[in-house]
């Protein structure tokens, strides 16, 4: 059995996450996701809009996914050591050094291979292009109305 995980925050889940996912499970038996809690979001990226508890609960429903936890604040690799994967997954655009992962996990006595997976190239593949989108539609929405009037 070979066991995968793959991480991420997926406040806003769309086709880059789901592509993600699918890609992780292919290379393996099972997958183990683990999503940032929201202090590690604040952390690392912004503010999040779905709290833990929901990104958790939509991430165990998708169908690649066998197991979802969440992740832990103090010690990133403290999950992994529990998981024990074969294959770390990590995004294309993932912040995380491949080096620096098998590093720690090399001093930890873990031998786990680290995949950056490719790119998945789609008109909202991400978060903030979700966002951007929606903004966009709305200062549309808003300068039509002020020209027709409304």
């Amino acid at each position: 059995m070979v066991r995968v995980m793959a991480t991420g925050v997926f406040d806003i889940i769309h086709l880059g996450h789901l592509h993600y996912l699918e890609e992780a499970r292919k290379l393996g038996d099972e997958l183990y996701v683990v999503v940032a809690t929201d202090s590690t979001v604040r952390k690392i990226k912004h503010e999040p809009i779905t709290n833990e508890s929901v990104r958790l609960k939509l991430i165990e429903a998708l169908k690649p996914v066998d197991s979802a936890l969440l992740g832990y604040e103090d010690d990133r690799y403290k999950i992994v050591e529990e998981i024990k994967p074969d294959i770390i997954a990590l995004g294309y655009d993932q912040i995380h050094d491949e080096a620096e992962i098998k590093e720690e996990l090399s001093k930890r006595g873990m031998n786990v291979e680290v995949v950056r997976l490719e790119k998945f190239d789609y008109d909202l593949d991400g978060t903030r292009k979700i966002i951007r989108k929606i903004i966009d539609w709305w200062t549309f929405k808003k300068k039509m109305e002020e020209i027709e009037g409304k």
